[in-house]
């Protein structure tokens, strides 16, 4: 049985293989075009063959969403929330097997593949109400009769290229907060996850159609590299929204500066939960564990680097070593496995790469890192890994997309566990488990944790739609989802109206002619 063609049906989508498609139609496999082939993680099975796109794609997809940009700018932003709670509400009637859909096409546990939907859902309604608050500040002005204020814009077409770890969460922060503030999107999802994006796609284009709005105001393009790299050089894309490696973000980011326009980086994490001598050690244990193998570690915020005070250093390592021999592994749709597979056999190779260059640095691996085969299944499962270490090691320092967990020592004042935990490229994400006041306020001190996401007593993956997701340093500076990131999307303005009948100028310059 092949679950994704199973649901692609069931939206409408007879072909047996799913093509190219703009958002708006879907064709036969043409033999003259490049094709990839999709295999599931958890099985190893082929369940699709998708056409990649050309640049002539490209330029049809970029000038159809153009031109729905210059009527959608212009709707009224609560008419704009309307359609993205349609699509909210669409996306719940398909919660349970678009849920299926992603654990099959990417590999995280069905659990974790409901609550993606779920975060696609819950940033629908979050952003039905942003529409209501694209609020600027309106500012006292100087000269007499004069009203000062800011408003905001929308940009134009936002790029939104998206990685397979989240193959559609990610993708649902930055369109539909873009949409609400009146821009248009172009989505390239990852190439190894495309199935989930023609769903959605499927599902969006249908609350389209039944309120006559134009084509192009939500479209896709499954490309390679080389399509990234053409929408981050184009002058017609203001904003590139791109989430991957520091690798890739940096490439983005080096095109899109070149030529003045914006970025939105979301990239590499490598990801420290501290646990001080305070600590609820049992609390601290079950957010380990979660982030560290949640998503088999293929989550941007997953738990890397525990860091653990000396005095329960032994204590935890004891807990560790007891639960993680006792995970179960296996198909991701089992809901009694918490631990599917590697995205492909590259990532296995990394996996492994990664604890053979910290045995050779000095690690001292205590649990895991054998491939696994999971009841005769041919995925990429692997054993989650702890592995003694120091935070000095090179392959510490680095983000390996993979369950590998890094047991550091400290010992002294928390500011010691800081250190250690900001002593890293990457600034995305981190947690510290205490029970004393004076830990928790100077982890969250100007002088502590220096990432993006701070969290006391909870871990380091899990974030809620309704906070300003991103981090600093090599994460890239980005912030999406809640808060006030609508604003990476609009262009902010400032008006000045004077509605007297004499000129003063500003600073009191005397001009007179």
């Amino acid at each position: 049985m092949n679950i994704a063609l199973d649901f692609l049906k069931e939206l409408g989508i007879e072909k047996r293989n799913p093509a190219y498609a703009t958002g708006r139609t879907f064709a036969d496999l043409d033999p003259s075009r490049e094709t990839r082939k999709i295999y599931s993680p958890t099985d190893g099975q082929l369940i699709a063959e998708v056409e990649m796109a050309t640049q002539e794609d490209l330029e049809t997809i970029v000038t159809t969403a153009q031109n729905a940009f210059n009527s959608w700018r212009v709707l009224p932003a609560p008419q704009r929330g309307e359609i993205v709670r349609q699509i909210g509400e669409a996306l719940r009637k398909y919660k349970e097997p678009l849920g299926k859909l992603v654990t099959y096409e990417m590999g995280k546990i069905y659990q974790e593949g409901l609550g993606e939907v779920q975060e696609m859902i819950d940033i629908c309604d979050f952003a039905v109400g942003q529409s209501r608050q694209l609020y600027g500040l309106e500012m006292k002005s100087e000269r007499q009769d004069h009203r000062m204020f800011e408003q905001w814009h929308p940009l134009g077409l936002v790029g939104i290229i998206s990685a397979f770890n989240f193959p559609v969460a990610v993708w649902s922060w930055n369109s539909m907060i873009a949409a609400i503030g009146g821009n248009v999107c172009i989505w390239k999802p990852s190439e190894k996850t495309p199935l989930t994006a023609i769903a959605c796609q499927h599902i969006l284009q249908d609350v389209l159609k039944n309120n006559d709005l134009p084509e192009g105001l939500f479209s896709y393009i499954i490309g390679d590299a080389e399509i990234g790299a053409s929408m981050s050089h184009d002058n017609r894309f203001p904003l590139i929204s791109a989430t991957g490696s520091t690798r890739m973000g940096k490439k983005v980011g080096a095109a899109v500066g070149a030529r003045l326009g914006k970025s939105l980086l979301e990239l590499g994490g490598n990801n420290a939960l501290i646990i001080t001598e305070n600590a609820n050690i049992e609390m601290a244990i079950r957010a380990t564990v979660f982030g560290a193998v949640g998503t088999c570690g293929q989550r941007c915020t997953s738990t890397r680097r525990l860091i653990v005070h000396d005095t329960v250093y032994d204590q935890v390592k004891d807990r560790l070593l007891k639960i993680y021999p006792s995970l179960s592994i296996g198909h991701p749709l089992d809901e009694s496995k918490l631990v599917g597979p590697l995205i492909d056999a590259d990532a296995v190779q990394a996996f492994k790469n990664a604890i053979e260059k910290a045995k050779q640095e000095g690690g001292l691996l205590l649990t895991g890192g054998d491939a696994y085969q999971a009841e005769g299944l041919s995925g990429n499962y692997v054993q989650p890994a702890i592995i003694e270490a120091d935070n000095n090691y090179q392959i510490v320092q680095e983000e390996t997309f993979a369950p590998i967990l890094y047991l550091i020592k400290y010992s002294g004042e928390i500011e010691n566990a800081i250190k250690i935990q900001n002593d890293v490229k990457q600034g995305l994400s981190s947690a510290v488990f205490t029970n004393h006041l004076l830990e928790s306020e100077a982890f969250l001190s100007a002088s502590g944790s220096d990432c993006g996401i701070a969290n006391i007593n909870i871990g380091t993956s899990g974030a809620e739609i309704g906070g300003a997701f991103g981090g600093e340093k090599e994460t890239g500076g980005g912030r999406e989802s809640g808060s006030d990131a609508w604003k990476a999307y609009m262009r902010r303005q400032t008006n000045t109206v004077n509605y007297g009948k004499v000129l003063p100028l500003a600073q009191g310059i005397k001009f007179d002619i």
